[in-house]
């Protein structure tokens, strides 16, 4: 299972706060995989360069369709604009018909804690999944 470590695009202030989101993804067929992952590499290299950007990983269970994300931002605002750029605003309107229901998760940090912890994120996409249902 590839995993992507933690990158730090721009460092934070330490006395600021993080926005963070994590997120879980699922194609609906393994044949799907090969393309996801490859847009989502678009993704990853986009994010490394975007504006506010304070660090990101990606972990992909490749044998399963199951992708995380995990990003942290200098606010919600830097964030969304990030989705709303190229390649990622194409790249989820194109995965988008081959999905599942797809898990996402936000909260704020003292930017002294970055990076977070994979297992932190995991356990807060359980609790938004469980939430959800």
């Amino acid at each position: 299972m590839p995993t992507i470590p933690w990158v730090t695009p721009h460092q934070a202030a330490p006395d600021t706060t993080a926005f963070v989101m994590a997120s879980r993804l699922e194609v609906k067929s393994l044949r799907h995989v090969p393309r996801f992952f490859w847009n989502s590499y678009a993704a990853w290299r986009q994010v490394r360069s975007a504006p506010g950007a304070l660090g990101a990983s990606l972990e992909a269970q490749l044998f399963k369709g199951v992708f995380y994300t995990l990003s942290a931002w200098e606010d919600r605002n830097a964030l969304y604009a990030y989705a709303r750029t190229e390649p990622h605003k194409t790249v989820m309107t194109s995965l988008r018909p081959l999905m599942r229901a797809s898990v996402f998760t936000f909260w704020e940090v003292p930017a002294g804690e970055l990076p977070i912890a994979w297992a932190d994120a995991k356990r807060r996409i359980t609790e938004e999944a469980s939430a959800a249902r």
